[in-house]
């Protein structure tokens, strides 16, 4: 959770949003204090406490009058305790016992140079509950000031509350405009992903009219541009492909009528090797564009491997070993671009096995929702490096390119396409061991 928060952006404009605000308060209650710390504004405001002080203690007077300190209560919201040797009266019967409250000196009223205001003489201070008092000396009666008056201070409310309250109140409202701000973003992400995996008709829509929206267009627009060149690449290919194989056709039949026998025979295979690269180019553009659709129908998956065994290794039966175990179960596959991917796979099975080192194996099984089919054979294998390329178009793991030890290097690759096209998987089970065993994983 706490990774997934890290690489959150709208968490992290949130956090920056809030060390701002905490640098701002910081900053502003460090100016204040500046400003208050200034000789002239602690003098000033020292000045009118000292003043107000005086008048209080010049309007209940020397001996106190009680008649003048109950007309203060009423003019102001406090309450006022008077203590001396004939008198002990207070404007509120719950006034505390000045016994019970410790006076003394207060850190805000203070000559230190961190304090706002200077001290004052013959003042003290002290705080019970939610109350603060106020006691000043007027000749031998201690006069002691409560605010707020005493019994209303209940019902106030709690400061510390609000303002936790509303610091929450506003992070959420923050987070909510910022998670506002950058939700375009996941659109986005979702779009480039899918044009990412090849969907390049896919557009990104339902983006405001911002920064981010022009970003978007920009996506999309590449996205066009580069299915407009796929799309031109895929037309120069197979219409290449489609011009060569007319003259290939000729140049083949054209050998047929060469009296000489040995230049027949060496011709015909480099004639047939390049009839094999134009059919597999042409078959696996056909594969990779978006617009081809499979030929799907219901075949028996065990017929469709007995069937590609005897149509095109009739000649090396003895040498192929098939273990079907899907029985007469039926899937909804393109029969014939399946044996393509089996023919191909078993092909480089026998190219690489020597036929002294035993059969090469094909199974199929039956796992949940998923038909497998597993080629297995008794070769030199491939290593992890060999192993990374596989499927990649042209591609040799035999780097020496002889006709007796590989192909043209698609074989793999259009077994591969094949196995998307279906929405499944190939796979190389077991790369840097001797034997190569392919799995094909396709939905049923």
């Amino acid at each position: 959770m706490l990774s997934g928060l890290a690489r959150s952006l709208s968490f992290r404009l949130l956090g920056i949003f809030l060390l701002l605000a905490l640098l701002f308060v910081w900053g502003t209650i460090g100016a204040l204090r500046w400003v208050y710390n200034s000789p002239e504004i602690r003098g000033l405001i020292s000045g009118h406490l000292s003043l107000h002080v005086s008048y209080v203690r010049e309007d209940i007077g020397s001996p106190p009058n009680i008649d003048n300190a109950i007309a203060i209560t009423k003019r102001v919201p406090v309450d006022i305790r008077i203590l001396g040797p004939d008198i002990d009266w207070a404007s509120d019967d719950n006034f505390p016992a000045l016994s019970d409250l410790d006076f003394g000196p207060s850190p805000l009223f203070s000559n230190d140079p961190d304090a706002w205001v200077d001290e004052l003489s013959g003042v003290e201070f002290a705080v019970d509950d939610k109350y603060r008092f106020l006691k000043m000396r007027g000749g031998d009666y201690d006069i002691v000031v409560a605010s707020p008056p005493i019994g209303e201070a209940e019902g106030g409310p709690d400061v510390v509350l609000i303002v936790v309250g509303l610091g929450l109140f506003y992070l959420t409202l923050g987070y909510a405009a910022v998670s506002w701000l950058i939700k375009p973003i996941r659109a986005i992400r979702a779009g480039a992903a899918h044009i990412g995996r090849g969907n390049f008709n896919h557009r990104i829509s339902g983006i405001r009219r911002d920064q981010l929206g022009d970003l978007a267009n920009d996506i999309n627009v590449l996205a066009s541009d580069v299915e407009g060149m796929l799309d031109a690449k895929r037309a120069l290919l197979l219409g290449i492909s489609h011009e060569l194989r007319t003259p290939l056709s000729r140049m083949r039949l054209a050998l047929e009528f060469l009296d000489n026998d040995e230049d027949r025979d060496t011709l015909k295979p480099e004639i047939v090797e390049m009839e094999k690269i134009v059919v597999a180019l042409l078959e696996a553009e056909r594969l990779s564009t978006r617009h081809d659709t499979l030929t799907r129908s219901k075949v028996h998956v065990d017929s469709v491997v007995n069937d590609m065994v005897e149509d095109f290794f009739d000649r090396d039966r003895d040498r192929i070993e098939v273990d079907c175990t899907a029985g007469s179960l039926e899937a909804e596959l393109d029969e014939a671009r399946i044996t393509l991917l089996l023919k191909n796979l078993v092909s480089n099975a026998l190219r690489y096995s020597p036929k002294d080192s035993g059969p090469v194996r094909i199974a199929t099984r039956w796992e949940g929702d998923e038909v497998v089919f597993l080629v297995s054979d008794n070769g030199p294998g491939l290593s992890k490096e060999q192993a990374r390329h596989l499927g990649e178009p042209f591609y040799r793991s035999d780097p020496s390119r002889n006709r007796d030890t590989g192909g043209t290097g698609l074989g793999l690759y259009l077994a591969t396409l094949v196995a998307r096209a279906h929405g499944g998987t190939l796979k190389l089970l077991n790369p840097g061991e001797p034997g190569a065993r392919f799995e094909v994983r396709l939905p049923i």
